[in-house]
């Protein structure tokens, strides 16, 4: 079992950052890689026309041992979930009067792309929404609704495995079970869960997964990976550039130009994908969790979140059943919303970092945090 890994970080003493979901803090690997990135870059005439390949064939095998892909061409390098999603609404084959599935206050980049879609194309977004909080049976009966809206009209089911405001777990092997009965496409936002929790590409078979790198995959901002399927492998990219094409490794013969392109989904990666800062930053990351272990980093952060889950419903307040809420990432509702303005006061004061997202506060620590920093926020509540 793993231990605290504060050490790994260059977080303050007396700050209690228990705000993973909204952006890991750089551990020092991570940082040095960086700082030898810039120096690398500092000196052009060193770097060699494969360093333009080698570290993002690195970081596309280093993901895809992450979510069990077995070929790493299957993975592509993108900036943003929102660009990775792009992509995927380019390419999504729809008939008027189709509907596209989606959760209500999901996060809006895997909304926007999806509102786009419908307002062009004429088709029709369901917005699933939750029980109320304090209903039992909440998670279950979210998950219920979803498979309930999926019909046989359904082009897409858009959705992350756990909630970005709160934590709530999505079944996603019964999801995309059901999303495939009605050959509808299941594209999964991993931003706030992949690296923290585990994620198997063969048993869940999403046709895209999409994630940010900034937050539970430890990495730099800017940088996000996407997995797409053989649904995408014909498909067209929303820009091409020079380096996703067949070919491109022999730069003395780029004027020739080429109409195929590298392999699966290769064709997909942001143009100058090959940052010498970034890259290793984010290869430098994904070591680290992959060191570390998934399940080891979800265990750990259960361990946390169920201390607070039984502090808080102790003194009155409302978390998700531990059946349905992730161990990463927790949300809390307040007894009274009008009391978020001076929690939030109180907390700042104490130097506990959390993060309002909807109606529910979120907390999400890492392995840099320790039970005596869950103390610590459960005595902010009354």
């Amino acid at each position: 079992m793993l231990t605290c890994q504060r050490s790994h970080f260059t977080l303050p003493d007396d700050l209690h950052y228990l705000n993973c979901a909204f952006m890991a803090p750089l551990a020092k690997t991570v940082r040095e890689a960086g700082i030898a990135g810039i120096d690398r870059r500092s000196a052009p005439h060193l770097i060699e026309p494969s360093d333009f390949f080698e570290e993002s064939d690195l970081i596309r095998r280093l993901f895809g041992r992450l979510v069990n892909i077995p070929d790493p061409n299957r993975v592509a390098l993108v900036p943003s979930v929102s660009y990775g999603l792009a992509n995927v609404t380019k390419n999504v084959v729809t008939s008027p009067g189709d509907n596209i599935v989606i959760l209500e206050e999901q996060f809006p980049s895997n909304v926007y792309a999806w509102q786009r879609l419908c307002s062009e194309r004429n088709l029709e977004l369901r917005t699933v929404p939750p029980p109320l909080a304090k209903h039992g049976g909440r998670g279950l009966e979210w998950n219920n609704r979803i498979l309930t809206e999926i019909d046989r009209r359904t082009a897409v089911v858009s959705l992350p495995h756990a909630h970005w405001t709160d934590g709530t777990l999505f079944d996603l092997v019964q999801i995309g079970r059901r999303a495939r009965e009605c050959n509808a496409l299941l594209i999964v936002d991993g931003t706030q869960s992949v690296g923290a929790l585990p994620f198997d590409i063969q048993q869940i078979r999403p046709d895209a997964l999409v994630c940010a790198g900034y937050k539970w995959l430890l990495g730099p901002y800017s940088t996000g990976l996407a997995y797409y399927g053989p649904t995408f492998d014909e498909g067209s990219p929303i820009e091409e550039n020079w380096i996703t094409r067949l070919g491109s490794e022999n730069f003395a013969d780029l004027v020739r130009y080429r109409n195929d392109y590298q392999p699966a989904s290769v064709r997909y990666d942001v143009g100058e994908r090959s940052n010498f800062t970034l890259l290793p930053m984010l290869a430098a990351a994904l070591e680290l969790v992959t060191a570390w272990t998934v399940p080891a980093i979800e265990d750990y952060c259960r361990t946390l979140t169920t201390t607070l889950a039984i502090g808080l419903r102790e003194r009155g307040y409302w978390v998700e059943e531990d059946r349905w809420r992730s161990g990463h990432l927790i949300g809390i509702r307040l007894k009274d919303p009008r009391d978020s303005y001076q929690l939030s006061q109180r907390l700042h004061e104490r130097k506990i970092a959390v993060s309002f997202r909807g109606d529910a506060l979120r907390v999400s620590p890492h392995l840099y945090n320790d039970v005596a920093e869950i103390e610590a926020l459960i005595e902010e509540f009354d």
